[in-house]
């Protein structure tokens, strides 16, 4: 086998004819790792093709031992042959799609549910069991079925899924039944009580509103559930009605998950926040989520003050939380208004030595 790859083409050949001789389906069981990662050469296709003819005639109990393989790549492999060969009904690759741990299997056998020419009384259980998946694109892959499996009514209680890319086929199966997706979220944002289990609503009324939907998006950040609060502020950031006076309160926010939507809202206006107040909340005292994110802005905002509460972190408690101060100071530049010889640059730059030689320690200074 691995001969049959070789760069000589006496050898090549030779290999090549032993191999067509040899290779039946127990060499293939054992030889299929090797085979594949071969193929990956420059001449290595013939094996693939030799083992492509091989398992094309097995039967499907005889596949199934690949199917189970513990290396990737001949799980992948097998799939695509058994999917090629129609060996798998509606049901059986939606349960694949759904169960499997492999994103490239999942995608397979959803694309391939969906194609499978059988009775239509298979759509339901099939439609089910994608719908039931973690993946998001085999769960999109099952939103998208429901109108062509007659159950476009189903696709509202996906308007509001964690993924983006469900809501969007949601969205699009609810308009094509004559539903108003934009609506539903309207009514669901005008209901805080009924967001906790859906904070889904909250972003997704970004997606498909417009800047007036902001006004129903505010009164969400105050709300008790943290995921509807970090909606709230994708949704405003989204609509391009991210204010930051208004939303630099959120960065002290419990959640984790609040402060870094808040961050990614605030760092176009990183300038107009108020330095010292980014800088107090890199102290050590406050949890570490609020010190990453004050550090992220400081870091956008630059000037000597980024430089100071950079340097301060560099012992602070939390193992990454030093290092990405440490890559700050390496990026650190003076701006515009910089004073040449400044004494705190200086003095700053000093306390930073470890992190670069002498040499380029001077260079800097």
């Amino acid at each position: 086998m691995i001969r049959s790859a070789d760069w000589v083409a006496p050898v090549r050949e030779h290999a090549r004819q032993l191999l067509r001789e040899t290779l039946d389906m127990d060499a293939a069981l054992g030889l299929a790792p090797l085979i594949l990662r071969v193929g990956r050469r420059d001449r290595g296709a013939f094996g693939v093709d030799a083992l492509s003819r091989v398992l094309g005639q097995t039967s499907r109990a005889q596949l199934t031992v690949l199917l189970r393989s513990s290396d990737r790549d001949v799980r992948r492999f097998t799939y695509r042959l058994a999917v090629e060969r129609r060996l798998f009904d509606r049901t059986e690759l939606a349960r694949t799609a759904a169960r499997d741990s492999d994103t490239v299997v999942q995608d397979l056998c959803a694309t391939a549910a969906l194609s499978v020419v059988d009775g239509e009384d298979a759509w339901g259980e099939a439609v089910a069991l994608l719908l039931s998946a973690r993946n998001p694109r085999t769960r999109s892959a099952g939103v998208t079925a429901l109108r062509r499996a007659g159950l476009a009514a189903q696709a509202e209680a996906f308007l509001a899924d964690r993924s983006a890319l469900v809501r969007a086929c949601a969205r699009y199966v609810v308009r094509q039944a004559g539903g108003d997706p934009t609506a539903w979220y309207r009514q669901r944002c005008t209901a805080p009580d009924d967001l906790a289990s859906t904070p889904g609503a909250v972003i997704g009324l970004a997606e498909c509103g417009n800047r007036g939907d902001a006004a129903l998006l505010w009164p969400l950040l105050t709300h008790p559930v943290a995921a509807v609060r970090a909606s709230a502020v994708a949704g405003l950031r989204t609509l391009d009605c991210a204010d930051a006076h208004r939303l630099r309160l959120l960065l002290d926010d419990p959640a984790a998950g609040v402060v870094r939507e808040t961050v990614l809202a605030l760092l176009p206006s990183a300038t107009d926040l108020p330095g010292t107040w980014l800088l107090e909340r890199t102290d050590a005292r406050q949890p570490r989520h609020v010190r990453v994110g004050a550090l992220r802005l400081l870091d956008a905002r630059g000037g000597i003050i980024a430089l100071r509460a950079a340097v301060g972190l560099l012992e602070d408690p939390d193992v990454n939380l030093r290092l990405r101060a440490g890559q700050s100071v390496l990026r650190w530049n003076p701006t515009l208004h910089a004073r040449y010889g400044d004494a705190e640059v200086a003095e700053l730059l000093d306390r930073s030595r470890q992190l670069v030689s002498a040499a380029a320690l001077r260079r800097r200074k």
